[in-house]
């Protein structure tokens, strides 16, 4: 939507908010230059003909006095070939292109196009003249990159008769390929980008219940608390339990076929980590460098802060354009709490009333606009054309508090929650998520597709090997009381299971070249082996064998260690596992009848 320029006067300054008078004819949300610089802004409140304006750069030096002029546009991204490996800031501007202008210091004011208009893609047209189109159909193909098509749509809100239809060839993003003559009359360019408001959710035909898992190769999660396609889930966890690199695991190894990853206020070493890492990791299923199918937008803690409230807005927005053309788009933000406290230092600065622990009182409101824009939808311009957005939001509750308000409103508007435990972290038991703490509520939902495609009984060991984490927590408490001696053999047998499944099925290496990632075949391999034997000791145990026996010290190592020693690929040694620990058994309870009938 476009509006005539207006032209007016700041008159008041307090960090990156700004007031300005003699603005008739702005519109709520509309983009400003700000200052003799044309610092970038946005308009957030209006009376009368005054306006504020959240700027999204450093404003020191700007003087009451200078002109503010309006662009008739509301604050949007520009969605093309060319986003894919791409790194922005928190408003979609090309970090390298920027940094290319002035340094590794971006100077304030310089802008750059999002994308480069200029460079020219190779296009495959699939309409041809007098075709009807509608909104969301695909007219177009580029190869984007070696991992991406890029598939260019019918805006939302476009329908008719295709025109001027372009034939295939070579063509920069600012080309017609064709023109729509409307239903309702006119004419209407289509070209290789689109332009959407970030805080304007793109629609969908229809949304669509949760029925498929979003396989991320890590056993604590897929089995414990998996996450579907569309699905949100939240990280909360204190400094160092290992939030971030466990959204890079997910960002990694996930089955998402694109990767939008937001640093909202992180701090700037971890998205270095972030930058330097990823165009050096290969993609599993096809080689290539992972980047070549992820979206970067980095707004560290020392970037503006009124760009860190805009960046998930931005990520979530590019993340729909592509669920749009049928992808499967996991959308990772780190960390949610920065974006709040960017949140409340603009609210205190535009005198609002505050709320628990001074945020503003529509932080709730503002979570559940973000993590209601993830979901699985039928799309626009198919029958059949499905594609979903999962969000993945890190929380940093200050001293790992979960009772602090965004915690709190976050596990409202989410339906997986991996608690992090800082003493797991600081026994170096990664990925530190609590097995006590943590919840999903998409396992009943996944329940079927876990039976049709991994175990028909898998659903029960899942739900046997969770009753054992609950009672080995309990005999913990007595443990620490009186000591583990005084236990009966069978609750020694509980304690002993429960660490095999902590440290042999739980713990996972991200720098491991075996086990970093899991596939669904082997964790179902290896839970049933663990369960297989804590079924034929107990047995055992009931009827009087002592533990000593039962606990074979070479059997438990080889529970402990068969994560790293058997790759995804060769399964089938899970089978001479099987019959070791069958032989085991077997052996124990034929001396066991022997000594029984001696």
């Amino acid at each position: 939507m476009q509006m005539n320029k207006t032209i007016g006067k700041v008159y008041m300054i307090n960090g990156p908010v700004v007031k300005a008078k003699e603005m008739t004819g702005v519109m709520m949300h509309e983009v400003v230059k700000v200052g003799n610089l044309k610092l970038t802004g946005e308009v957030i409140s209006l009376e009368n003909d005054d306006v504020t304006i959240e700027v999204y750069e450093e404003t020191s030096g700007l003087k009451p006095g200078e002109p503010v002029e309006g662009t008739g546009e509301l604050l949007s991204v520009i969605l093309g070939p060319g986003i894919i490996k791409s790194v922005y800031d928190g408003i979609q501007r090309p970090l390298n292109v920027l940094r290319n202008k002035s340094g590794d210091f971006l100077e304030r004011g310089v802008n750059a196009d999002a994308l480069d208009m200029s460079k020219e893609w190779e296009v495959e047209v699939l309409v041809k003249e007098g075709d009807r189109v509608v909104p969301g159909q695909v007219v177009a193909k580029v190869k984007e990159t070696a991992s991406v098509e890029h598939r260019i749509m019918i805006p939302p809100e476009i329908s008719g008769k295709a025109a001027d239809v372009q034939k295939s060839g070579k063509y920069n993003l600012d080309a017609n390929l064709l023109t729509v003559e409307l239903d309702n009359g006119g004419k209407r360019g289509v070209k290789l980008y689109q332009k959407w408001p970030v805080r304007v959710p793109r629609p969908v035909k229809k949304r669509l219940a949760p029925s498929e898992p979003l396989i991320t190769g890590q056993r604590v999660i897929d089995t414990f608390f998996p996450i579907s396609k569309g699905g949100t889930a939240a990280i909360p966890g204190g400094f160092g339990t290992g939030k971030t690199i466990t959204q890079h695991q997910l960002a990694k190894w996930s089955d998402a076929d694109i990767v939008v990853y937001i640093g909202c206020g992180e701090r700037g070493n971890e998205m270095t980590e972030v930058l330097e890492e990823f165009p050096q990791l290969r993609d599993p299923r096809n080689g290539q460098p992972l980047m070549e199918r992820t979206v970067l937008i980095a707004n560290t803690s020392n970037m503006p802060v009124s760009a860190r409230e805009a960046s998930i807005y931005t990520g979530v927005t590019i993340a729909e354009y592509f669920r749009d053309m049928g992808y499967h788009v996991a959308l990772m933000a780190d960390s949610t709490s920065r974006w709040a406290e960017a949140l409340r230092e603009i609210s205190g600065r535009l005198e609002e009333m505050p709320a628990e622990e001074g945020f503003p009182p529509y932080l709730s409101s503002r979570l559940a606009e973000f993590y209601e824009r993830a979901g699985k939808a039928t799309l626009l311009g198919s029958v059949d054309k499905v594609g979903s957005i999962s969000i993945i939001g890190a929380v940093s509750p200050p001293g790992g508090d979960f009772s602090e308000p965004v915690t709190t409103h976050t596990k409202r508007f989410i339906r997986c929650f991996w608690a992090l435990d800082k003493s797991l972290a600081n026994a170096r038991h990664y990925p530190s998520i609590s097995w006590l703490n943590s919840y999903s509520e998409y396992t009943m939902e996944l329940k079927n597709w876990f039976d049709e495609n991994v175990n028909p009984d898998f659903a029960n060991l899942v739900k046997k090997a969770m009753n054992i984490f609950s009672e080995d927590d309990n005999l913990q408490q007595i443990i620490k009381l009186v000591g583990e001696d005084v236990l009966p053999d069978d609750q020694k047998l509980v304690v002993r299971v429960a660490n095999i499944l902590k440290i042999g099925y739980l713990q996972q290496s991200a720098f491991s070249d075996v086990d970093a990632f899991c596939e669904l075949a082997k964790q179902n391999e290896m839970l049933k082996l663990i369960l297989m034997y804590y079924d034929r000791a107990m047995v055992l145990v009931s009827k009087g064998v002592a533990i000593s026996e039962v606990l074979n010290e070479t059997m438990i190592n080889t529970l402990m260690r068969m994560k790293e020693k058997i790759p995804n690929d060769k399964l089938n040694e899970f089978e001479e596992i099987e019959k070791s620990l069958e032989s085991l058994f077997d052996s124990l309870n034929k001396k066991y009848n022997q000594a029984k009938e001696a």
